[in-house]
């Protein structure tokens, strides 16, 4: 990457902003290495460099519909080959904004680049792919909707335009999900300052430029928020009434100190290595990973005190972006697709199933599988967003959704999930891995027939430096995992779940909590 641009540098200068770069990338980090090199060339050629530095503004992603979210039913002999096609669909994206993100003199030179060059490409590749899932479905007697066809088209996306949903005044809406174990968020106001398309390079070996962070693929500076200038936004829970289960069933299962990650996802790309393109933690169950099936899930040991409980949770990881070169900088999943910095690990992980409002609650079926929240919605939007980020001594007051706190001295990172608590009684998961699970509405009751299950809640607490917003730009940034052409933003937090359990545990769980008991 970069030789041509490498060819025409003529001062040390030059060699050694082009050396920072690559030791803050490091040998296998996206992308932006063109891009930097050319920050103090000569006068003819920083004219180039501005006009790169305006195509980086103007073009910050790609944004692709999401097939996945579209499907509604796959038949069980068409599964597998949905999957591996729907996993082929996110990697052309991630190839797509690599060539994106690393061609910016390119673009600057053509205007007809991107979309010859990527965009045109890549719905070519789409469309194909599209049409062997229509295959894959039809051939096993399902019923193709043509209109998914009409997907196979990306867009690009500006730099000013990623904070998707943001309205208001930027303040954010979940759609009246319920959240936080009965509690809705409308997360807060934007703060921060405007995105950098420079060049610059910050203390502590992280590069500022295009779309931020250390990789080049945020987070920016507007994605941050000093948590104690944000107005208060949690509201009341819902009442209850005397069908509540009141009860609360809470699991210790340790905080992934022993370091099991893998950048699979069982659950929306089962036998598919890397299907995730960012790394998780892993608590639980131990031998969680893309070829994990029904068949083996109880096989797999558990870090949980309680043995019975195999169930697996998995999340994935924050880092903080302060120039470490990671176990993974030059692998699949982390620094080859964005994820750089230093992997986090959570002080505490307080996971806790509680009951519902409204009603008794039924036992989570054998292998029922559950996603809380959306890794796409830089470019889906809100819709499924169901990220919640605060501080110590803040989370009754103010949860965030599309920035990341900046906590005063003294608090801590903390990340929760409320998982949907309604289901449909027959599925233990559905085409769209969403549909057979729901969450309440804004009275705490399930409706379309679905049945309350116990709620699962998770609450990560780290310690995290406090980044510092300077002249726009970012210090000492922190940011979740995710999908390189996402982002990082924080509204892409999301959690997964798989109810694995053994010696009638899901029944005890549902007892206790239908019994108003305080259980572990």
């Amino acid at each position: 990457m970069g030789r041509n641009i490498r060819k025409r540098r003529s001062s040390m200068a030059t060699k050694a902003v082009a050396a920072s770069a690559a030791l803050a990338l490091g040998g296998g980090g996206l992308i932006w290495a063109n891009f930097y090199a050319s920050a103090h060339e000569s006068n003819s050629y920083g004219q180039n460099q501005t006009k790169a530095a305006n195509a980086a503004a103007q073009v910050a992603t790609i944004s692709c519909p999401d097939v996945g979210q579209k499907l509604t039913n796959v038949p069980n002999g068409a599964k597998q080959g949905v999957a591996n096609e729907l996993a082929n669909l996110d990697k052309q994206i991630t190839e797509a904004y690599a060539r994106l993100a690393s061609t910016r003199q390119a673009q600057a030179g053509d205007p007809g680049f991107v979309q010859n060059a990527i965009v045109g490409p890549l719905k070519e590749k789409r469309a194909a792919t599209i049409d062997r899932i229509r295959i894959n479905i039809q051939r096993s007697g399902g019923q193709f909707d043509n209109s998914l066809s009409q997907l196979a088209a990306c867009t690009t996306q500006a730099a000013n335009n990623t904070n998707a949903g943001q309205n208001n005044g930027g303040q954010q809406n979940n759609g009246g999900q319920q959240q936080g174990g009965g509690q809705q968020q409308n997360g807060g106001q934007q703060q921060g300052g405007q995105q950098q398309n420079g060049g610059q390079q910050n203390n502590g070996g992280q590069q500022q430029g295009g779309n931020g962070g250390q990789a080049g693929n945020g987070p920016v500076a507007s994605d941050f928020v000093d948590i104690t200038k944000v107005q208060a936004n949690v509201k009341a829970k819902p009442g209850k009434n005397g069908q509540a289960s009141n009860g609360t069933f809470s699991v210790s299962c340790g905080v992934n100190a022993n370091k099991n990650f893998n950048t699979d996802n069982v659950i929306v790309a089962p036998g598919v290595t890397n299907g995730a393109h960012h790394t998780h933690d892993y608590v639980g169950n131990q031998k969680i990973n893309a070829f994990s099936s029904n068949n083996n899930f109880l096989q797999g040991g558990t870090s949980c005190s309680n043995k019975s409980d195999l169930s697996s949770y998995y999340w994935p990881v924050l880092r903080l972006q302060n120039g470490t070169q990671e176990f993974d900088q030059n692998r699949d999943g982390g620094g080859k697709e964005g994820n750089v910095g230093k992997i986090l690990t959570a002080q505490q992980a307080e996971i806790k199933y509680v009951g519902s409002p409204k009603s008794k609650v039924v036992a989570m079926p054998q292998f029922l599988r559950i996603i809380t929240g959306d890794a796409k919605t830089t470019t889906n939007g809100l819709a499924n967003a169901n990220a919640h980020w605060s501080c110590t001594g803040f989370e009754n007051k103010v949860q965030l959704t599309e920035q990341y706190p900046i906590c005063p001295q003294g608090s801590k990172v903390v990340r929760s999930f409320a998982f949907q608590s309604c289901w449909d009684g027959k599925n233990i998961d559905s085409a769209n891995h969403r549909s057979h699970v729901a969450f309440a509405d804004g009275n705490g009751n399930c409706q379309n027939g679905f049945k309350a299950i116990p709620q699962l809640t998770m609450r990560l607490i780290y310690n995290v430096p406090a980044p510092v917003i300077q002249n726009g730009q970012v210090k000492n940034a922190y940011a979740v995992d995710g999908f390189p052409e996402q982002l990082h933003k924080p509204s892409t937090d999301h959690d997964d779940f798989i109810s694995i359990t053994k010696n009638n545990l899901a029944n005890k769980i549902a007892n206790c909590v239908n019994n108003g008991q305080r259980c572990q």
